[in-house]
């Protein structure tokens, strides 16, 4: 992973919604570290750091460095809290990592050569059953993305989690659960509207043989 994230925090003694409504307004968002055979801490970040980086897809898949006055800590993103009605994150789950434990992440699926597809050259169309999946892995093989290959599709194709080729050391959550698990990730077939117009002109196909077999006789 190429990209790093660095969010600047501080460790908060005024707890209760009162004393999060006061940081709120001066700009700071309260939040909550905790894991790695560690108490949980209480923290305050900075709004406006915090919001510029949320914008950012691999922020929510990334080793994040947790930046204190005594030190560093390496987490991960587990819960955010925004306000239903405004731009403004309410509050931050942080999990603490540990390069020998290994941590489940959710990652996003990223599809490529689509456009290349025998499927959607035949005319299908492309369609993503998900849009990120968990992953299970040590912290230093952690994914930014997972790619979907569509290159090889033909029309009326699926493809499933157990086709995607993952980095090593990676692993699905979904699979370890079972072959029942193994969900359809995408899938290319002819838009209705075209199924329509085919099974219209085969219909048509069949009439016009069957009249033709009554004239006949």
């Amino acid at each position: 992973m190429s990209t790093s994230f660095v969010l600047n925090a501080e460790v908060r003694t005024d707890l209760g919604k009162g004393a999060s409504r006061r940081l709120r307004r001066t700009g700071k968002v309260p939040a909550v570290m905790y894991g790695a055979h560690k108490d949980p801490v209480s923290l305050t970040l900075d709004h406006d750091q915090l919001f510029h980086n949320l914008e950012n897809e691999a922020f929510y898949s990334h080793i994040l460095t947790i930046k204190l006055p005594d030190g560093e800590e390496q987490a991960i993103l587990k819960d955010l809290q925004r306000h239903p009605a405004k731009p403004v994150v309410l509050h931050v789950d942080l999990q603490r990592v540990s390069a020998k434990e290994a941590i489940r992440v959710h990652v996003p699926l990223h599809f490529i050569n689509g456009d290349i597809s025998p499927g959607v050259k035949a005319g299908g169309l492309v369609t993503h059953n998900m849009t990120e999946t968990e992953v299970s892995c040590l912290p230093g093989d952690l994914p930014e993305y997972i790619e979907v290959d569509l290159a090889k599709m033909e029309l009326n194709d699926t493809l499933h989690l157990s086709d995607l080729e993952l980095p090593n050391g990676v692993e699905l959550v979904a699979l370890a659960l079972g072959a029942e698990h193994d969900q359809p990730v995408a899938a290319i077939h002819l838009p209705r509207g075209a199924k329509d117009a085919e099974g219209e002109e085969g219909e048509g196909e069949e009439e016009a043989a069957a009249e033709g077999e009554e004239g006949g006789e």
